[in-house]
């Protein structure tokens, strides 16, 4: 139903008065029918790049190519992009059917094929039966899917997603991103999604494209992205994370404040050089009395629990530092505020971080 289509960004900015830059120079290739989340905070630029993509904000600089043709100089019409922005933007006087219907009318599309289009978009995300209702009379995942509906019925050759699910609640937002899953694998499109969630991008995509002030932190696998992040950025925005700063020694990480030499697998750094050592709270393991001295081991003094139903974070006190561990709820031994419990990981956990 829809045409897969490689999008190409090179050197893309935006700046706004003052010379204040939202995106600088944003270099990025995603191939066709790959699903790529942008994800970052507010304000990182990542809707600006979208904007941009889709045609409603002009580029102060660079290029954007779809399909090997460039499209930053076309008009927005013109583009052949599929849009689903976060509040639906559905036509209130028009029925599901005219919602979904109305790229077709201003393509000139015939009655007739128009027709089959609009029914098969509206089987495709589950709402034949719902053609002639009003959006008011819609839920919120109902009107999301005719948005959604509306934007593939044209065939783009690239569908943007702008925090689509954002105001769904967890159950419906849960459903949705499998329905998101389920429709980008059966038809293949390229996808590019917006989000602040992380577990959106870490379910749904392909590849994740962190942002932070205008650039580009790092772009990889949800894999790549969570257990071997190149920058401290990503490794504390993506995830819960222990975040030392430490010394490489010659034979590992050297100098972590209170936990002496901590063993990796990294061997191409500078001894004496700064980085950052991450461990995971999940890849911690509580011991049982107060923890020894040896590298990889030591004790933390519980703060708080936390029980999220499956898992419990057990927060505490390590070498004047904060320290997250998160376990089983079965594995949850029982810890009182203010005890003291061992903790141990093993090197093959840890991830080093240059700088």
């Amino acid at each position: 139903m829809t045409n897969a289509r490689s999008l190409s960004l090179r050197g893309l900015s935006k700046s706004y008065v003052l010379g204040q830059k939202a995106v600088a120079g944003i270099d990025l290739d995603v191939g066709a029918g790959e699903f790529v989340s942008f994800l970052g905070p507010s304000g990182s630029g990542k809707t600006t790049i979208l904007m941009m993509i889709a045609g409603f904000l002009r580029p102060s600089a660079g290029s954007i190519h779809v399909g090997g043709r460039q499209i930053d100089g076309i008009e927005p019409y013109d583009r052949n992009i599929g849009m689903v922005f976060q509040n639906y933007a559905l036509f209130p006087h028009m029925t599901a059917a005219q919602n979904v219907g109305f790229p077709l009318r201003i393509r000139a599309i015939g009655r007739a094929e128009a027709e089959r289009r609009i029914a098969t978009a509206l089987a495709m995300v589950g709402l034949a039966d719902f053609a002639g209702r009003f959006p008011a009379e819609l839920s919120g995942g109902q009107q999301q899917r005719v948005a959604l509906a509306r934007a593939l019925v044209f065939e783009p050759d690239l569908v943007l997603l702008d925090e689509p699910l954002g105001a769904l609640d967890k159950t419906l937002r849960e459903h949705m991103q499998m329905e998101l899953k389920r429709l980008h694998r059966e038809l293949g499109v390229t996808m590019i999604y917006v989000t602040h969630d992380q577990t959106e991008a870490m379910a749904m995509s392909d590849r994740i494209a962190v942002f932070n002030r205008g650039c580009i932190e790092q772009v990889g696998t949800p894999a790549e992205i969570y257990f071997s992040p190149k920058t401290a950025f990503v490794a504390s925005f993506v995830g819960d994370s222990n975040l030392f700063e430490g010394r490489a020694g010659a034979d590992g990480i050297d100098e972590v404040a209170g936990f002496g030499p901590i063993a990796t697998a990294r061997r191409d750094l500078a001894p004496g050089a700064t980085v950052h050592v991450l461990v995971r709270p999940e890849t911690i393991r509580l011991k049982p009395g107060a923890g020894t001295t040896s590298p990889g081991t030591n004790s933390i003094t519980v703060q708080e629990t936390v029980n999220y139903g499956d898992s419990f974070l057990v927060v505490g006190q390590a070498a004047g530092r904060q320290i997250r561990v998160r376990i089983p709820s079965i594995d949850m031994p029982a810890l009182a505020r203010g005890g003291r419990c061992g903790i141990e990981w093993t090197s093959g956990r840890v991830h080093v971080i240059d700088g």
